[in-house]
């Protein structure tokens, strides 16, 4: 499978990430890692023979049983130096007053979480990672030490430029760097806890001349009609190729380490898992789920499948877009794709975003929810980091109804970074950042969101799908009774869960608070709802999955995020036109099945809009006296 070279290999996981999910556990991530451990897996080679088989048989027998043991054995040295200190300070988190603002811990347990993340910091890329987990599992652990978790940087020393550029010439089967690139910036954009990131120029025999992996080939006259129908009505993005490119390369060794560590945290947790009062957790299957998360971000070749995959889902979509990823030049060690050109989210929740202030957040919402609930495809990383904002200018209708031959657009000038030059100098100064904003807005530009960063995805395969449209069908019955039951029965571990009558009737108390707010909008704030539930689900001990668990943190991230922005953001109204795309869509095959949630959901948004838009002009008409008009 994994062919000759990269280019191949890459090619062969885009494939397997669009085929058709085989069984109720099977999904397009678990194909590809199941492809990748599978390569790298050390064993003899069936073609040996003799004497080159025997040797190669000691060979092996000794790094499995004696060099591996005794490496695994020297980190496990090393992490109890630095992880000792942290068990011996445990008694401080008794220390201390109270703090409310700080749900109501110690003085001395916020400390020692502290102490904690630090020793993570120290402890590598596989306990940095660990606690950027942690921080998303909320059903979990307490809400401050997920807090604290989610502050945890990658401090990770930069590898050296001669080993990048002997990876990223393998890469390019053995090229030498001067007919590879341009440009290459030899610092690097950012070091991660695996990988640091570069920023380069490509050959233009290299660089791919517009979004060829996109384009539809067919070039038919419905097609095109369509496409010019489209951009009159709402704006579409000027598509400008860019042969600007992130360059994303391994650590050396970083699998090596990985690897070793994983093997001390499940022996671990095999210890703690003995322990009857924490029993619940299962700590060694949090560790191999883990695991899972850590091999998945080991193998570049499935964050550029990912990347094909969202820009394949997005591709006649306007709200957001995916960098380009070069397939045929990534291998396991090395990420090529296009470079995003834009500003990080995160410096307009800062200095705001002035007229785009609504655009942006809406815009945020409504490419989550098509990932979530058309696409059940879902970027598991969504922070402000990782998504950049960029501004295009509105494509233009074209008379020719039928597309060229060829798929290679005419060169044109990208504006993009012409725009942005204009931001970056105010990044620190609010008002000249919100007038320069006013200005763009004049010139006709409009923001585009880039989501980059896609090496994990949530995918729910064909059981955890079955679990969560029975959970969505009792929760759009506003039956929260029957939703708590269900949460009981269908989690890991349905004989751990402490009070499932009590559970399901505060289940049922929170539905129906839900239910009498339906009309009020900006009053129900889906984030703090999930919070609820999730405080719930840790007291009643109820082990949901992984993937229930990630829809619900980025729920929660995304609803945060647009609420900074736009503090009247709603979540059931950004979910409109996508259900109605939905009902369009699977709505007749579902009723068929006497499914009526999705339809249920959909009439009761819809009556919910026009009550709202019925308020609100009354409440219009009497501020301005229309009503009763003065003579």
């Amino acid at each position: 499978m994994a062919g000759a070279n990269g280019a191949m290999a890459t090619a062969a996981f885009v494939r397997l990430s669009e085929e058709e999910n085989d069984g109720p556990e099977d999904t397009g991530e678990k194909r590809m890692l199941e492809v990748s451990r599978k390569e790298i897996k050390k064993k003899v080679d069936d073609d040996d023979r003799g004497f080159t088989r025997l040797r190669h048989q000691v060979v092996l027998f000794l790094n499995l049983y004696i060099w591996e043991p005794l490496c695994t054995g020297a980190r496990f040295l090393q992490l109890v130096a630095i992880f000792v200190p942290v068990i011996f300070a445990v008694p401080v988190i008794w220390i201390g007053p109270r703090q409310p603002d700080r749900d109501n811990e110690r003085t001395g347990t916020l400390l020692w979480y502290g102490f904690l993340v630090k020793a993570m910091e120290w402890a590598g890329p596989a306990f940095i990672k660990l606690g950027q987990w942690a921080a998303s599992r909320t059903d979990i652990f307490p809400n401050e030490l997920c807090d604290i978790m989610s502050k945890l940087h990658a401090d990770a020393p930069a590898h050296s430029l001669h080993a990048t550029k002997r990876i990223v010439r393998a890469a390019f089967d053995g090229r030498s760097f001067d007919e590879i690139f341009e440009e290459f910036e030899e610092k690097p954009l950012g070091v991660g806890a695996i990988a640091q990131v570069y920023r380069a120029k490509l050959k233009p025999d290299l660089a791919v001349p517009g979004d060829v992996d996109v384009l539809n080939s067919d070039g038919n006259l419905v097609h095109n009609v369509r496409k010019n129908v489209d951009t009159v009505f709402k704006s579409s993005p000027k598509r400008v190729p860019s042969s600007y490119v992130a360059v994303k390369v391994l650590h050396p060794g970083v699998e090596r380490t990985v690897r070793r560590d994983l093997r001390i945290m499940w022996f671990f947790a095999s210890v703690l898992n003995a322990i009857p009062t924490i029993e619940w957790l299962s700590l060694p299957d949090e560790v191999e789920q883990f695991g899972e998360m850590m091999k998945l971000q080991l193998d570049l070749r499935i964050e550029a499948a990912n990347l094909s995959m969202f820009r394949k889902n997005f591709k006649d979509r306007s709200t957001a877009w995916f960098p380009f990823p070069y397939t045929e030049f990534s291998t396991r060690n090395v990420l090529v794709e296009e470079f995003a050109q834009g500003i990080p989210l995160a410096d307009f929740i800062t200095n705001g975003g002035g007229v785009f202030q609504k655009d942006i957040a809406s815009e945020g919402l409504d490419a989550f929810l098509r990932m979530l609930l058309l696409d059940n495809f879902v970027h598991a990383d969504l922070h402000p980091g990782n998504i950049m904002v960029r501004f295009y200018e509105t494509d233009q209708p074209t008379i020719r109804l039928r597309r060229k031959a060829d798929n290679h657009p005419e060169e044109q000038p990208d504006v993009t970074e012409q725009v942005l030059a204009r931001l970056r100098p105010h990044r620190h100064n609010k008002d000249l950042w919100n007038a320069e904003l006013t200005k763009i807005d004049r010139e006709g530009y409009r923001p585009q969101l880039i989501f980059i960063d896609t090496g994990l995805v949530t995918e729910l395969n064909g059981t955890n799908r079955q679990n969560f449209l029975d959970l969505f069908r009792a929760v759009a019955e506003f039956d929260g009774y029957k939703a708590g039951h269900l949460m009981c029965e269908r989690c890991r571990q349905p004989d751990a869960v402490l009070d499932k009558e009590v559970f399901a009737l505060k289940m049922q108390h929170l539905v129906l608070s839900v239910k009498s707010r339906t009309l009020a909008l900006g009053n129900v704030k889906i984030g703090d709802i999930l919070q609820e539930v999730l405080s719930m689900v840790r007291q009643h001990h109820v082990r949901l999955e992984g993937d229930f668990v990630n829809v619900v943190i980025s729920i929660l991230l995304l609803e945060g995020i647009g609420r900074t922005l736009n503090p009247d953001v709603d979540l059931l109204s950004s979910s409109l036109p996508i259900l109605r795309h939905l009902g369009a869509q699977s709505g007749k095959d579902m009723m068929r099945e006497g499914d009526f949630s999705m339809l249920m959901v959909w009439v009761g948004l819809e009556t919910r809009r026009f009550m709202q838009a019925s308020f609100e002009d009354v409440e219009r008409c009497v501020k301005y006296d229309l009503l009763s008009p003065n003579v």
